[in-house]
């Protein structure tokens, strides 16, 4: 018998798994296949490695520490193969224009989250992230068993039972808990048979993605812009590739692998025949001049992974002994790289759950919060990306809205730096009583046919609606959709943290940003 199972060794069960152990629970880790193993989900932000070292602190879990941060990361591990991001870079195209190299910014947005390397954050290669966390877990004292084919989940009114098979053999685990970590429409959803509820207003899309050997850096073509240099290496980065109904992702790893993938509506998927994995790459590279040449000696590592409903909202979140976590909850799409910090903030609240109200009777009430607030997240997430992809063929409307996401982002790790978690106690600052309902507004507009000058009116009240959260100096008209991380911006803004100028200094100093150059991340 153990007090709690977790189904899925990602790296959010493995991480789960370690808190629990460290709060003296005992633990099984329960694995279908094996590792390593390629998963999609890369590109950490800085929210999402302020919330990974607040847990590894908070849970005594030292070993996590150095993986929060591209520097620290680099020299303790450095055979754990990740890459550099010091930011979003995102580059606007139509399909099939020659694209020359073009000297206007409004076609590109970059959004620079560290000032330096050293602080940077990173792209994780999952195959050895993963397994590195599941390795840390067993030293903890989890119990892991992989290969496992889980079939059924009995509730026996004290304890559960899962049963299923392993090499042929049958194998029963029971447990007082249990946590599902197996992504979308995983166990949970097949063993209860819950449903699916609908993301209401959002495009069906699919994505199509693999690893490649021999992708060149962008900034080595001729596609990529000469002139005034940017506020970092556009690699160094999510990469990201838009055009009207959907968008490429390129990340790049310091093993020489790199990641990359299309995210695009139905209509999209069929005009390029995702069903036909390779030949569809083949076909969107062709229709984009600057991606043909980046990959024009690339092979793909391994066969291309095609997922036709790519977007997920479960019809529940949690019940009688058992949770998902929000990557099992749903899923939306990996533009902004979002599905990170809705997970992690799910890890940090399951954790808090167990630590405080283990056994207590009120267990499940506090789970019925963790169920709502998962889903409320899931849902402003949701409504963000409906908006950009509605509006991938209206660049200056994507960048604006872009930036609903990188003001609450940044305002929120700001907050949390400064000691100030109360200020933002939602994703996407959905809770808060002005900004959250306000956004919503914004991207029921956003989704609306509108004239040049509704768009501009949208524009306008976007970066209204921004002020009172940002904390990055987004949409001042002299950057021209290039953003560097500027100290005097944070200072200029330590009003809206509650925070005096002092306090913004000692949040700098602790966090290795450097005077003259630094702000917080994004």
């Amino acid at each position: 018998m153990y007090d709690i199972a977790i189904v899925g060794s990602g790296f959010a069960g493995s991480l789960l798994a370690m808190i629990a152990r460290r709060l003296g629970h005992s633990v099984v880790l329960i694995e279908k296949g094996s590792h390593p193993r390629v998963v999609i989900g890369e590109s950490s932000t800085p929210l999402s490695n302020l919330l990974l070292e607040e847990l590894a602190t908070r849970y005594n879990l030292p070993s996590l520490r150095p993986l929060a941060k591209w520097g620290s990361w680099q020299r303790t591990y450095p055979h754990i193969a990740c890459g550099l991001k010091r930011g979003f870079t995102f580059h606007h195209h139509v399909l099939a224009s020659p694209q020359p190299p073009d000297q206007n910014p409004q076609d590109q947005l970059l959004v620079t989250a560290s000032p330096r390397d050293e602080i940077a954050d990173t792209h994780w290669y999952r195959a050895d992230f993963d397994s590195f966390l599941v390795e840390e877990a067993q030293k903890l004292g989890v119990e892991y068993v992989d290969q496992v084919a889980l079939r059924r989940f009995a509730d026996c009114g004290s304890e559960v039972r899962l049963e299923g098979q392993r090499n042929g053999q049958a194998m029963t685990f029971r447990a007082r808990f249990v946590v599902d970590a197996t992504g979308p429409r995983g166990f949970l959803h097949h063993a209860l048979g819950i449903g699916e509820r609908e993301l209401q207003g959002y495009p069906a899309t699919h994505a199509l993605y693999s690893h490649f050997f021999g992708v060149r850096r962008l900034e080595e073509t001729q596609y990529s812009r000469t002139g005034e240099a940017p506020p970092f290496p556009i690699d160094d980065a999510a990469v990201h590739h838009i055009f009207d109904g959907g968008w490429v992702w390129v990340l790049q790893f310091d093993n020489g692998m790199t990641s990359a993938g299309i995210a695009a509506t139905s209509q999209i998927a069929a005009q390029l025949h995702f069903e036909n994995s390779g030949q569809a790459w083949d076909r969107l590279l062709n229709l984009i001049p600057a991606l043909h040449e980046q990959f024009a000696t690339a092979k793909a590592e391994r066969p291309f992974i095609h997922i036709p409903r790519l977007s997920f909202r479960s019809a529940q979140v949690a019940g009688p002994r058992w949770a998902l976590l929000p990557s099992a909850a749903g899923f939306v799409d990996p533009l902004l790289s979002t599905g990170f910090p809705l997970t992690l903030l799910g890890v940090a609240r399951l954790a808090e759950i167990i630590d405080e109200d283990w056994g207590s009777p009120y267990l499940d009430r506090r789970l019925d919060t963790y169920a709502t607030q998962t889903d409320h997240e899931l849902l402003a997430t949701a409504r963000l990306i409906a908006a950009l992809y509605a509006n991938m063929s209206n660049f200056p409307v994507f960048t604006a809205l872009s930036l609903l996401y990188f003001a609450a982002a940044s305002y929120s790790e700001a907050a949390r730096r400064l000691g100030k978690p109360e200020l933002v106690s939602s994703f996407l600052l959905c809770e808060h009583p002005v900004f959250g309902p306000e956004c919503v507004r914004l991207f029921e507009r956003a989704q609306r046919p509108r004239a040049k000058t509704e768009s501009a009116e949208l524009i306008r009240d976007i970066l209204l609606a921004i002020e009172p959260f940002n904390v990055a100096g987004l949409g001042r008209p002299g950057r021209r959709n290039w953003y560097a991380v500027e100290a005097n911006d944070l200072l200029e803004s330590a009003g809206k943290l509650d925070a005096t100028h002092d306090e913004i200094l000692r949040m700098l100093e602790r966090c290795g940003f450097q005077p003259g150059a630094s702000s917080v991340g994004n």
